[in-house]
């Protein structure tokens, strides 16, 4: 343990921001990170971690909190419980352990994922309003394989705890990015043709287009999703190259959209293999 300390400072009044205030993770370049398996999973993804912030007191932390602390090289610093609770996510208990790690901002401009002769799917979904959707939605796009999200509009922050537990420690696996609308998103793909990589943006909505498993995915496809409505806007619409369908009796929130459809685009590929 490379650090101790029992009580409120500036540095917990700062931490304690980053739970809620978007705009103070955003000036100042940090966010918290709970969970053994996100933390876990950051310190495997070489995620710049700053500080490991770990509960003080009986009982003495668990094997996991002690190795991690010993053996990451991060700094840590203890706090008694009254004051380790003020870092803990609405509605849970004293952590036993909160990172504070550093955010990333990739440019889209720079963003080239995939190589011709074996391109890999991109997701885009538009304008998220809630942030457990877009860390279920991150988790997702890692477990097929997907090459990078980008996050379009307004809409809520990846690095929101909320959207940082739902991935499960995903975010740190994969690229997220930002654009303000189609015209950025169809102009990477236009880079990534330039790469020689044929790519088409393809809209999931469910008011138009080809069923889902009659569409094919032989290229690089950048699929494109509306947060949890069933049909894109008109901009959207647009910049397409396809629409397509995922034959329901109901709506598909923007997780489970993206899920069935990269495994549906990972199916073909392994089929093409």
């Amino acid at each position: 343990m490379t650090g101790r300390g029992n009580t409120r400072n500036a540095s917990v009044e700062l931490w304690r921001e980053y739970l809620g205030n978007r705009a103070r993770r955003l000036r100042d370049g940090r966010f918290l990170v709970h969970g053994r398996r996100a933390i876990t999973r950051a310190l495997d993804c070489r995620w710049p971690l700053e500080t490991l912030v770990y509960r003080l007191g009986a009982p003495e932390p668990p094997d996991w909190v002690r190795q991690l602390l010993e053996t990451s090289g991060v700094p840590g610093v203890g706090l008694v419980p009254e004051v380790m609770v003020e870092l803990a996510e609405p509605g849970e208990a004293v952590p036993e352990l909160v990172a504070v790690a550093a955010t990333r901002r990739p440019e889209l401009e720079e963003f080239a994922p995939g190589a011709p002769g074996d391109p890999v799917p991109v997701v885009v979904v538009d304008r998220p309003a809630s942030a457990i959707r877009l860390g279920a939605l991150v988790r997702s796009a890692v477990a097929f394989g997907a090459g990078g999200i980008i996050v379009t509009g307004s809409g809520v922050d990846h690095y929101d705890p909320q959207s940082v537990r739902a991935s499960d420690g995903a975010l740190f696996a994969i690229p997220v990015l930002r654009a303000s609308g189609p015209a950025q998103v169809a102009a990477f793909r236009d880079r990534q043709r330039a790469r020689g990589i044929a790519t088409r943006i393809v809209g999931s909505d469910d008011h138009g287009g080809l069923a889902l498993d009659d569409a094919e995915f032989d290229g690089g496809t950048v699929l494109v999703l509306g947060d949890d409505s069933a049909s894109l806007t008109p901009a959207w619409r647009q910049v397409c190259d396809e629409l397509v369908c995922i034959p329901t009796d109901g709506t598909l929130g923007s997780p489970s959209a993206a899920a069935v459809a990269l495994y549906e685009i990972s199916r073909q590929r392994r089929a093409l293999r």
